[in-house]
């Protein structure tokens, strides 16, 4: 008996049906070395944490691929508010990483997905600031209050982070600024 072959079974074809997506690194002419790869990742934590084999939730909290899990889901959040065409991994030799650097209204904004009870601001995220000098920051953790870590960073509670992006975006279409800035690597 020949048995039918579906795609969403086939990894090789995940990327075709949109399961895996990988943001385009962000690069600038800095004194640091930078990582020239993009970032991978599932658009389905669902996908993943079937593949992973964890079934419940208690599971998920203590399997070691909690945060990337919780990073895929996240991201994934705000590019559906905010969409994926002008959004960027960043990462240097050294340890700095910004998990999304995107782009609204001739200005750059940050967000690192951080499953924490009480998320900060990292060296790391520092270091994007300066380096990418970012209008503001967001922390994005599974707690349920949102509020200012600093005068540039705040943290958003994953349920307040598609209202607070959704402003981010807004304000975006109301201006319509045309800006140029340096060039992803393809």
């Amino acid at each position: 008996m020949h048995e039918s072959w579906n795609s969403s079974n086939d990894p090789i074809c995940w990327p075709a049906s949109n399961s895996v997506s990988a943001l385009t690194l962000w690069f600038e002419n800095l004194s640091k070395r930078q990582v020239k790869s993009p970032k991978v990742y599932l658009r389905d934590s669902g996908l993943l944490h079937s593949l992973l084999g964890i079934t419940s939730f208690p599971a998920l909290e203590a399997h070691p691929k909690l945060g990337a899990s919780w990073e895929g889901f996240a991201l994934e959040e705000v590019l559906r508010v905010t969409g994926d065409r002008e959004a960027y991994f960043w990462s240097t030799q050294g340890v700095a990483e910004l998990d999304l650097l995107i782009f609204l209204h001739g200005e750059r904004f940050g967000f690192e997905f951080k499953y924490a009870d009480a998320p900060s601001v990292t060296k790391s995220l520092q270091a994007a600031r300066n380096d990418l000098k970012l209008q503001r920051a967001f922390v994005v953790h599974p707690g349920t209050k949102t509020y200012p870590l600093n005068a540039w960073c705040e943290a958003v509670a994953i349920g307040d982070l598609r209202a607070r992006t959704r402003e981010l975006a807004d304000a975006d279409r109301e201006s319509q600024t045309d800006v140029s800035h340096s060039r992803p690597i393809p």
